[in-house]
């Protein structure tokens, strides 16, 4: 696992995007610090890099002032992560056949000007919250490494004019930093030695990697004042630190080292080495910057609007039903038109049989059970008029009239039928009427 740190003074003072510079540094886990840039002003290129997964906290107070970031690699995607006044990740490294969990701090700690002496109260205050939390993390089982600018220059030898600086060892934020760091030294190591009374360290949780890999080099500076031109001269201190718990920094890191050849920015990166491989997340934490709003509609599949259905738990008489398929008379269409579905019970369409178009589907015919009725079923009957018949002459109605009286006389009355059916067998052929 590779960590590096780097004050780049402006996200956006890349112009080819912030890519070319992370590959540059070759380490999985990058945190910058002042990107200078706030959600409103965040792009695309800078939010979601190939490759990398990144994590934003802006700065709420002024628009263009600090704000912190971590990039990732993908093979290194943290397992949570958090985001205040600093940024932090969570990983999991594999170390002596067992798994380990390593919390990444990136924090850029409040500069005290001098002009205003609340700041150097309010940024004593951050230190003592940052020490807290950093302290808390350690108890509960996790590695913690606290990485970034500082904004306080240790010892003298981090320095380049310690000499001219009133009471340089009286300043609280070193004060602070004794407290808070450890020399990294055995006690028996320590006895041996002449108490040094310029490096007071020895009784914190944390050890500044670059002093426990180089514990003499001098001129060894990671930020230069840009209105001097004091790069050239390397008239500068070193203000940015990777700080490791101790069982951390002396069993796992092996090499930590500044890399003041690296120009972009006022800060030179800092980077630290460990050999434990780290263990990849399968998915980037809720705090991703991918997830946003305005990012996260040009990063979706089309997978991610589908549901996938365990066929094993359909019923069988279901299969058949689900919602969305189609009637036994329909044929059913594939999303993919150079591949022919496959579907179980239908006889496979091939291009030869089917006179339809692509992308059109057939209309369903519908059987009735009853007969089809033709067309004059619909219409009613004209009906005509009767034509009266001829006024019948005087003998034609007298030989009428005595046909109808000689009828009446062969016709029994209702009387005498009534007493005919009750009381004799009806002798009746089938099918024969009164």
């Amino acid at each position: 696992m590779k960590v590096a740190t780097w004050n780049i003074n402006g996200i956006r003072t890349f112009r080819g995007g912030i890519k070319k510079a992370l590959d540059s540094l070759d380490a999985d886990v990058v945190c910058v610090q002042e990107t200078k840039v706030t959600r409103d002003l965040l792009d695309e290129r800078t939010a979601i890099v190939d490759g990398y997964n990144s994590y934003f906290s802006y700065s709420r107070g002024r628009s263009g002032y600090s704000g912190v970031a971590t990039y990732c690699k993908d093979s290194a995607t943290p397992f949570a992560a958090e985001e205040g006044r600093a940024i932090i990740t969570q990983h999991k490294i594999m170390c002596q056949d067992k798994v380990k969990t390593v919390t990444v701090i990136n924090v850029y700690c409040p500069r005290a000007d001098p002009e205003k002496p609340e700041r150097k109260q309010f940024k004593l205050q951050f230190y003592k919250l940052l020490q807290c939390r950093a302290e808390a993390i350690l108890k509960n089982s996790s590695h913690v490494i606290v990485l970034g600018d500082v904004n306080t220059s240790h010892r003298p030898i981090d320095h380049c004019d310690p000499s001219e600086i009133d009471d340089f060892g009286e300043n609280p934020g070193r004060k602070w930093l004794n407290g808070f760091l450890h020399d990294g030294k055995q006690e028996e190591d320590r006895n041996k030695e002449e108490p040094d009374e310029a490096d007071p360290t020895h009784t914190g949780k944390f050890v500044d990697t670059f002093r426990y890999f180089h514990p003499n080099r001098t001129n060894a500076f990671t930020c230069w004042s840009t209105l001097t031109g004091a790069r050239q001269t390397n008239y500068g201190t070193r203000i940015d630190y990777i700080l490791a718990d101790c069982q951390l920094a002396k069993e796992y890191f092996v090499a930590a080292d500044i890399m003041p050849e690296v120009e972009g920015s006022d800060h030179c990166p800092v980077w630290g080495q460990l050999s434990c491989p780290l263990i990849s997340s399968s998915k980037p934490p809720p705090l991703c910057t991918r997830y946003l709003p305005e990012f996260a509609g040009k990063q979706q599949k089309l997978s991610r609007f589908l549901v996938k259905v365990n066929q094993t738990l359909v019923q069988p008489e279901q299969r058949e039903a689900l919602p969305g398929s189609q009637e036994d008379g329909e044929r059913r269409e594939n999303l993919n038109p150079f591949e022919v579905a496959n579907i179980p019970g239908k006889k496979r369409v091939l291009k030869s049989d089917s006179v339809v178009p692509k992308g059109k589907k057939t209309k369903t015919v519908k059987t009735s059970s009853k007969p089809q009725g033709s067309l004059l079923s619909f219409f009613k009957p004209k009906l005509t008029d009767v034509v009266p018949p001829a006024k019948a002459s005087v003998a034609d109605e007298s030989t009428s009239s005595q046909k109808v009286s000689t009828l009446r006389e062969n016709v029994p009355s209702a009387t005498d039928r009534l007493k005919t059916s009750l009381c004799v067998p009806c002798t009746r052929e089938e099918g024969e009427y009164l």
